[in-house]
């Protein structure tokens, strides 16, 4: 294993020594997103031998959605949603350092929704944004009409309340729209999802109302790849591949860990992996409690279910909810709106700018 900093240094991280070679081939970046330790961070490789990270602050950032004709992302956030956009022109000039990254995301828009605990985020059809109200059991499109307007609600939730009832958390696109969910249970009361957590946990298919697999471990993450539905079972550690026509589903790969954030890139599948919760009813619930405290990245090769690295955070990371890869971004760079800095670099249709900060 190699590292790239002390380990007693903030966000120390070790990797397997073929993890920055493997980025560097692949031609990407990794974004992920840690709610407890209130970042977003981009680790991309410095060379072939060394990986190194950007750790930005956000407000309980969680899920990471990207919208790749318009080279935009946007962020949920403890009470709002901030999509940025990518300007090379601006990452080529940035002052700080010039000629040192080749992307870099700028605040564009921040829609304010209120403390809704949004789970996964999506962009969809004609840019819509698409998001998992966990606490209002629903799925939502987000505008600058209102805070959120629904767009779907499993058939048992009989009020659009915010009781968290069913712990809806995951959803995967097709064709630009929402097919596919997960949560909990199908609990209709305030938290009922908590009973029986590592056990109820369900699929449904949003087109038909349908739950199309149930009695599964605390569900995650549900993504289509190569047409195929792929899902992460938290409390067993497990990627599954789910045959949506049988309501049953293949291991593809079992990690002593918790499972949760998922991104394809080529053949390559990157699972975000957390630290259980200490002195946590619910954790202390899942079987492998005791071997689940380790975070990070597990890099799988999908067509042979094979491991291909592992990245793991000795500090300050011990949670992850999303994981995302972006493609064709070698050493990206984002601001957030915390820093004025961001204040400073001005896009329009035909130019960009830096302006010189005022002496204080």
């Amino acid at each position: 294993m190699n590292t790239n900093s002390s380990p007693v240094a903030p966000f120390s991280c070790t990797y397997s020594a073929q993890v920055p070679d493997l980025l560097q081939k692949l031609n990407c970046s990794i974004a992920i997103s840690t709610y407890q330790a209130g970042k977003l961070i981009f680790l991309s490789a410095k060379d072939e031998n060394s990986l190194i990270q950007l750790p930005r602050t956000f407000a309980r950032p969680m899920g990471i959605a990207e919208n790749k004709s318009k080279d935009k992302i946007a962020l949920a956030a403890k009470d709002e949603i901030i999509v940025f956009a990518n300007s090379k022109a601006l990452a080529q000039h940035y002052p700080k350092s010039p000629n040192k990254y080749d992307a870099l995301y700028m605040p564009r828009v921040t829609y304010h929704t209120g403390p809704l605990d949004i789970h996964d985020l999506s962009f969809g059809k004609d840019d819509q944004l698409f998001a998992v109200n966990t606490l209002f059991s629903s799925i939502i499109k987000i505008d600058d009409d209102f805070n959120f307007t629904p767009y779907w609600t499993p058939p048992f939730i009989d009020k659009l309340v915010s009781e968290d009832r069913c712990h809806l958390n995951g959803m995967a696109m097709k064709d630009g729209l929402p097919k596919y969910a997960t949560a909990f249970n199908q609990g209709n009361s305030f938290q009922s999802w908590r009973e029986k957590v590592t056990e109820s946990g369900v699929i449904f298919d949003i087109d038909s109302n349908d739950v199309i697999i149930e009695g599964l471990a605390m569900p995650h993450s549900p993504r289509i790849f190569n047409d195929e539905l792929f899902v992460l079972l938290s409390a067993t550690g497990e990627l599954v591949k789910v045959n949506t026509s049988t309501g049953k589903y293949d291991v593809v790969v079992k990690v002593d860990g918790f499972v949760r954030g998922m991104s394809l890139h080529k053949d390559y599948l990157f699972i975000g992996l957390s630290k259980l919760r200490k002195n946590s009813s619910t954790f202390g619930k899942l079987k492998f409690a005791e071997k689940a405290n380790h975070s990070g990245i597990i890099i799988v090769h999908l067509p042979t279910g094979s491991i291909a690295g592992k990245i793991t955070y000795e500090t300050s990371v011990d949670e992850i909810y999303d994981v995302h890869i972006l493609a064709d971004k070698i050493r990206p760079n984002i601001m957030n709106t915390l820093n004025e800095n961001y204040k400073l670099g001005l896009m329009t249709p035909e130019s960009t700018y830096w302006a010189i900060p005022k002496p204080a």
